[in-house]
């Protein structure tokens, strides 16, 4: 009997921020020196995908996108819950701002099969542009719902609330449909010790966790390879430069009425300074 939703979740591989990683000489991140984490917008969408599953029942298939490492991400996730991976990986794919990447992934979910509700997470730590999701839905010409931080489905429909300025919405949408979901939605329940048996045990054998995890080109998917990468990529970024050390001096000012303490900070050398530029 088929599964009553097929849920897809979008899923990225990013540099750990507590890593040390430092730039590339063409101003890129080292990805190679960096350690590498699941993206933690993306830890919510994976939840909110696993709640339609346990609640309404279904099955979820991770997607992600990046250099062959990038299936340890796809590894977690089915520690987690999550019943398939596919992993799109491919050299011509270097370099890919939003605008490929977005085409990228609507080719690879075209090839991926039926879904009837597609979540993502916010944004990246490595991009933190919040478009990717947005496009996606454009592309696949689905209803999407941004910033949402809670819903429910009945009768194929998604009652959902999203955040905006000063409040949220109420929206109701047909499915299929795309959805963002906001960080203050559930967090990330632990790993099931039956996920991560499982995955320990794809580990010993490559052949069985192809079973489990795709790995496929722009040739598979039958993506544009004009469309995709840096030929694809019509955002230049200029420069990328690191930001210093945090550090300096702080002074504590207390026990005195706001007045007061406004008239020390202003009187203190480095205010004074600021004021002076």
């Amino acid at each position: 009997m088929p599964a009553p939703y097929e849920i897809f979740v979008l899923v990225k591989q990013v540099p750990d921020q507590g890593s040390k990683a430092g730039l590339n000489p063409d101003g890129t991140i080292d990805r190679a020196r960096a350690k590498r984490m699941l993206n933690p917008f993306d830890r919510y969408a994976l939840q909110a995908a696993l709640n339609v599953k346990k609640t309404y029942g279904g099955r979820v298939t991770a997607i992600s996108m990046g250099p062959p490492p990038a299936v340890e991400v796809l590894l977690e996730t089915l520690e987690h819950g999550v019943d398939r991976g596919v992993l799109l990986s491919d050299k011509r794919l270097a370099a890919s701002d939003t605008l490929a990447t977005a085409y990228a992934l609507y080719k690879t979910i075209i090839w991926a099969g039926h879904y009837d509700v597609i979540f993502c997470g916010l944004q990246t730590t490595d991009g933190d542009t919040a478009q990717v999701g947005p496009q996606l839905a454009e592309r696949l010409g689905l209803p999407q719902i941004t910033y949402c931080q809670d819903f429910r489905i009945a009768a194929d429909q998604v009652y959902a609330d999203r955040i905006i300025e000063g409040g949220y919405q109420k929206i109701i949408s047909q499915m299929p449909l795309l959805i963002t979901v906001a960080n203050s939605y559930h967090r990330l329940e632990y790993k099931s010790f039956h996920g991560s048996w499982k995955v320990q045990q794809l580990l010993r054998n490559t052949e069985e966790q192809n079973k489990y995890i795709q790995s496929v080109d722009l040739d598979v998917i039958g993506a544009d390879e004009q469309r995709c990468g840096l030929k694809g990529s019509p955002t230049i970024v200029a420069a990328t430069e690191k930001v210093g050390e945090i550090g300096g001096n702080c002074s504590m000012h207390e026990g005195h009425s706001a007045e007061e303490l406004v008239g020390e900070v202003v009187q203190s050398t480095n205010l004074q300074e600021f004021l002076a530029i």
